[in-house]
């Protein structure tokens, strides 16, 4: 297939899936966007992912991965999909390319919003510890003023990828790998009060009993960490001990694509107390990708208690 045909395909199915939602996709929007990457879509992971809260009401959320060798900032850049701020965040990811080793990256945009985030993906035997990134310059001091919550749990050396978002300036970091006494409602409860977020409801107590890792949510504005997420990898999102709610139930049933491939289900509280949750689904899913390494809540060593 050529890369126009490529590209004319690909933009088909976002177009199409977004429609499942009653989001209409702007093609001028898309298509730059697939553009820039264009070399790397052919082997990506590519992915869609749809979310309960208010902020993503009238938007449908895209992904796909890129090769290490491409730095994804400097061609959003000339691609005029991303424009210098004079923010820290322009410079966040350059800070971390010479201070970190990179497995891959990760390209995030939504249908009418556009570009939004690059994700950097750490080598699986080469996590990152909190005491190496908090040393990076133009990282938001919120990291540094909550390394005490990840080391008194033993989690300061588990940083697996980070995603910086351009448009909100902000940055998740995501660690995996948490051990099963972190899944306990107790633990979870904890974790929630040690960072002054509210009580989560007693369903999404219940789903993170099947969680395989966290992320948290940090900015440049203030010292807190904003959001704390926990994430599930499961085949049958349905299953899951959680009321996903109406949008997301329509579009796992409706979804055309990847109905064999795993799905990721996030269940995020933020610091004013919104619980939501975000459903990731797969246009194509590589086996032996670091996804597929994730535990997933259908075996029973992950099961609810």
């Amino acid at each position: 297939m050529s890369g126009t045909a490529h590209l004319a395909d690909l933009y088909a199915r976002v177009e199409e899936s977004a429609g499942l939602l009653g989001v209409a996709c702007s093609r001028d929007t898309v298509l730059p966007v697939l553009a820039a990457y264009e070399d790397a879509l052919p082997h990506a992971v590519i992915a869609c992912r749809v979310a309960t809260n208010a902020r993503h009401e009238g938007e449908f959320d895209c992904r796909f991965t890129l090769p290490h060798d491409i730095d994804p900032y400097a061609r959003a850049r000339s691609h005029g999909l991303l424009a210098a701020t004079g923010h820290a965040v322009d410079t966040l990811l350059a800070d971390i390319r010479q201070r970190c080793s990179i497995d891959s990256y990760g390209i995030d945009f939504g249908v009418v919003g556009g570009f939004r985030k690059i994700w950097v993906y750490f080598p699986g035997d080469d996590y990152q510890s909190l005491n190496k990134l908090v040393g990076i310059p133009s990282m938001p001091s919120s990291l540094a003023a909550n390394v005490g919550f990840f080391a008194d749990r033993g989690l300061d050396d588990r940083v697996d990828v980070i995603g910086i978002d351009y448009r909100s300036r902000t940055v998740n970091l995501y660690v995996t790998g948490i051990p099963d006494e972190f899944r306990d409602p107790q633990a979870v409860l904890a974790m929630h009060r040690d960072l002054g977020i509210p009580r989560p409801s007693e369903q999404m107590l219940r789903f993170c009993a099947k969680a395989f890792g966290i992320y948290t949510t940090l900015n440049w504005e203030s010292e807190r960490i904003e959001r704390i997420a926990f994430g599930v990898r499961t085949q049958d999102p349905l299953s899951l001990p959680a009321r996903l709610g109406p949008k997301i139930e329509q579009f796992v049933r409706d979804f055309p694509y990847g109905a064999d491939d795993p799905k990721m289900v996030y269940a995020a509280m933020t610091s004013s107390g919104e619980e939501y949750y975000k459903l990731q689904s797969y246009f194509r899913f590589r086996t032996r990708s670091r996804l597929d390494l994730m535990p997933s809540a259908d075996s029973a060593a992950t099961s609810c208690a």
